[in-house]
């Protein structure tokens, strides 16, 4: 080995790494909790408006479209598919889902009231997995359920982003999670944080 290359080595050994510090672990999750937020919001907004991503104009909320018919009314697998097709479309399962959808998203894309959003959005995250029943291979028509993995499915990774969420208190960062902690009935009903 030369002396210049022997010099380039030994320099290049002693070169501390960086280590990320807790600030970036914070930013990551603020994008994280802003971009699960918006994921939310944006739900609500087609479901609503029906701009032709998932909801089409005519089968728009505010047109007279339910936002559950579609997705409740074609459950065809799992031991819940009666139960939850008898849901669809139901005044009161439109209105939940329709307030959860809104409610989440504003309130993780802000960093406020984390805990209950984190509650509200597994449950919801856990009939849309029962719905869609990934441990099925068939349908009860015997066609294929489409499932890629029998227990994880995007639903779940969902619902385990929200706790994360809540349980690092990601909404201090590019949030508003300090003020709204501050908040006198905040304070008082801890839950809400």
């Amino acid at each position: 080995m030369s002396v210049t290359k022997n010099r380039a080595h030994h320099e290049s050994a002693h070169v501390p790494i960086q280590r990320p510090g807790p600030d970036n672990g914070r930013r990551a999750l603020a994008v994280l909790r802003v971009a699960t937020g918006l994921l939310f919001l944006w739900a609500f907004l087609d479901k609503t408006f029906g701009w032709g991503y998932s909801t089409t104009s005519a089968n728009a909320w505010v047109n007279g479209g339910s936002p559950t018919r579609g997705f409740l009314g074609h459950v065809d697998v799992g031991p819940f598919a009666g139960t939850l097709r008898s849901w669809a479309g139901d005044w009161w399962a439109d209105w939940l889902f329709m307030i959860g959808l809104a409610g989440i998203g504003v309130a993780v894309t802000l960093g406020i009231g984390l805990r209950i959003s984190a509650t509200a959005g597994t449950i919801m995250m856990l009939l849309m997995w029962a719905a869609e029943w990934p441990p099925a291979r068939t349908t009860a028509g015997g066609k294929p359920s489409l499932s890629t993995n029998p227990v994880i499915d995007y639903h779940l990774v969902y619902a385990l982003v929200l706790i994360a969420l809540a349980l690092t208190l990601a909404g201090t960062t590019w949030g508003f999670g300090r003020r709204w902690a501050e908040l006198s009935f905040v304070d008082r009903n801890r839950w809400l944080r």
